[in-house]
């Protein structure tokens, strides 16, 4: 025992005198505010950033801390941000995730940024970053994966690249890369996507990609290639894209040209890089692997640990190796207990990282768009616009489409969802609604056996719902609605001096009105197609208006498939705005009589202009006193013939006795007739 503790005094001895690097949090709260100076300069979205602030108190927006109070992630995707990435960014030595995709950053990538060892995930994809891509990347060997695609790099993809030996993602196209593909590349045991697609890139595709074993994803369409396509890569399937190289060839790919004797003689002359044994391919391909920051509560690991730990093995005995080994499995056992956050954790916590870093089924099924099976990710359905047949797509349209939820695209959000604006791959424009899985009532078979119920709603005053998407990982439903490009009524009401472009003119208003009865008549009616429905929650802001000034009604049906708190919390806010009909107090059920209270409202809304309809207003509505009733900033442009008409309709529909009120049908008829 004595003879082994003297062994040992070595080990100890060098382990003092190699001190390890401190991380100091003063120092972390400069740094931070260096970068917000640079992504932010004029101070716009960052305001949380202070120097007297914690960073680890989660009053640094975006900004999360691994357990011992050291900068681990910085998630400000889609903030909006215009400044430049700092090279003092470095200064995070703790940083194991960088998120600012979805921005509007400018500049080059600096070189500095490879100094940050333990990271992970690296996402500076759908920025304007210019410049070439640093071959010091490839010292970062914690990367697994690098998103720089839809910037406007240029310069050749760096064979240093080939170094990153934990690297699942690499993702850098749309830019301006020129160059041929390092055959390093190959040598990426771990590589499980590599898009490389929408660049300038010539040359052969090296034969070793073919055989990295876990590569379930690979796009090069549109580049320059030319040469043969290695049959290896005819596995993929789908995965491969390779389409719009037209000097490509193949024997295996149909849509390629034969190859010539150059061709094939080619082929001897690419040595592959280094071969890649054959395993099983896996399944399920997550875009991101969970993030493991190295950073105790002392110091900071790198490379220089391992170099130590050599040196010291090199000169000590078998007994101290062994000893080396023990102390490297018990440092190893303390870095995975360092996650930033665990299931175990609340959701307001674990949603202060992005969700894209997390290991989650529904990016999995990202990579395969055919893929539809609700058990393995969630799924998504599009119905397609002049059929009945439904399309998939999946969770990286919809972040797409939203810019990765941007506030830029926020259109407006409620206690139990938000809705933003979108642009599909089509370049078709829609309006994204999120609703949270803990707002639904029913189970999630119910819930969208119910989705695909509105689905089958086709009226052209009805804001057609183009699909949904359900995310088991996310815990939300993304429906996804055509974009109204004038917004809702509501916009329309309490118009102020100067805003004459939200003053309807009498024609539009008379339309909007008899569109807006006829939508709901459609709902209340039973087809062939669909049962009848009661649309529960009609209001001015649950109608959109379309570039012609179409009404479109949206939410058909949406609150029958809600929870009973969110409902209840809906119909508050309609009673207090007038909607709700005197007799669901009483019942507290829903009728077609009680979405003809609502229409109602709605109509001496839009004759008045205003979102108050008080006594006054209503007194001289029924005395036919337009003077006092019709929107002043009509200045007297209207039909008083209509006006008597539309006003008797809209009190008819708003009287207290359900059975004294209009049918919807009964509407679509007295305007007709009259109006």
């Amino acid at each position: 025992m004595l003879h082994f503790s003297f062994i040992l005094l070595p080990l100890t001895t060098l382990l003092i005198i190699i001190p390890p690097k401190p991380c100091n949090a003063n120092a972390e709260v400069s740094v931070l505010m260096d970068i917000k100076a640079s992504l932010d300069p004029e101070n716009k979205h960052l305001t949380s950033w202070t120097e007297s602030g914690d960073p680890c108190s989660n009053s640094f927006i975006g900004v999360a801390c691994n357990e011992y109070l050291k900068v681990a992630n910085i998630s400000l995707q889609g903030k909006g941000l215009t400044g430049k990435l700092p090279p003092s960014i470095s200064g995070l030595k703790c940083l194991s995730g960088l998120y600012l995709h979805y921005n509007f950053l400018t500049g080059e990538i600096p070189k500095e940024l490879s100094a940050l060892t333990e990271l992970s995930e690296l996402y500076l994809n759908v920025n304007n970053l210019t410049g070439e891509i640093p071959p010091e990347i490839g010292n970062m060997t914690s990367l697994q994966v690098v998103e720089l695609c839809c910037n406007d790099l240029n310069g050749s993809i760096p064979s240093e690249l080939g170094n990153l030996k934990n690297l699942n993602v690499l993702a850098l196209q749309h830019n301006r890369l020129t160059g041929q593909i390092p055959r390093t590349l190959g040598g990426l045991a771990e590589l499980e996507r590599l898009d490389l697609s929408f660049n300038q890139l010539l040359g052969p595709i090296p034969i070793n990609i073919a055989r990295i074993s876990k590569l379930e994803f690979f796009d090069v369409q549109n580049n320059t290639l030319s040469g043969f396509i290695p049959t290896g890569l005819k596995r993929l399937g789908n995965g491969f894209g390779y389409k719009n190289n037209h000097d490509l060839c193949g024997v295996e790919f149909s849509s390629l040209r034969p190859c010539t004797n150059l061709d094939m003689s080619m082929i001897n002359q690419l040595e592959p890089f280094s071969p890649v044994s054959n395993t099983t391919i896996p399944q399920n391909i997550p875009q991101s692997a969970s993030i493991m920051p190295h950073c105790n509560e002392t110091h900071c690991t790198n490379s220089s640990n391992f170099k130590r730990v050599g040196i010291i093995a090199a000169i000590v005995t078998v007994i101290a190796a062994l000893t080396v080994t023990a102390f490297v499995a018990i440092f190893v056992h303390r870095r995975r207990k360092q996650k930033i956050w665990s299931k175990s954790e609340t959701p307001e916590h674990r949603f202060s990282v992005p969700e894209s870093s997390r290991k989650s089924s529904d990016y999995s099924c990202a990579w395969d768009p055919t893929q539809k099976s609700p058990k393995t990710c969630g799924f998504c359905i599009e119905l397609e616009p002049k059929s009945d047949s439904l399309q998939s797509f999946n969770m990286e349209e919809i972040e797409s489409a939203t810019w990765y939820f941007s506030d830029a695209n926020l259109l407006g959000r409620s206690k139990f969802s938000a809705v933003y604006k979108g642009v599909l791959r089509d370049t078709s424009v829609v309006a994204i609604k999120s609703v949270s899985v803990t707002s639904c009532k029913a189970d999630e078979a119910e819930f969208t056996k119910g989705l695909s119920l509105l689905t089958s709603l086709k009226h052209e005053n009805l804001a057609r719902l183009r699909g949904f998407c359900c995310s088991k990982g996310r815990g939300e439903c993304f429906l996804v609605y055509d974009f109204a490009s004038k917004g809702n009524l509501s916009e329309y009401l309490d118009v102020e001096e100067g805003r004459s472009s939200h003053v309807l003119d009498w024609p539009k208003r008379v339309s909007i009105i008899n569109g807006i009865a006829k939508g709901l008549a459609y709902l209340h009616r039973d087809e062939a197609e669909k049962p009848a429905m009661i649309h529960r929650n009609i209001s001015m802001e649950k109608i959109l208006i379309d570039q012609q000034y179409n009404p479109l009604i949206t939410d058909a049906g949406l609150l029958k498939l809600l929870a009973d708190d969110i409902v209840y919390s809906a119909l508050k806010v309609s009673a207090a705005l007038g909607y709700m009909a005197p007799e669901y107090i009483t019942t507290g059920k829903f009728t077609e009589k009680s979405d003809v209270y609502a229409f109602g409202v709605v109509l001496l809304q839009i004759l008045s202009g205003q979102s108050n309809l008080t006594g006054s207003i209503r007194a001289a509505a029924a005395d036919r006193k337009f003077d006092d009733f019709i929107d002043k900033h009509l200045e007297g442009n209207f039909s008083e013939l209509e006006a008597d008409k539309l006003t008797r309709i809209g009190l008819i529909c708003v009287d207290e006795l359900p059975e004294n009120r209009l049918t919807m049908e009964d509407v679509i008829r007295e305007l007709s007739n009259s109006v």
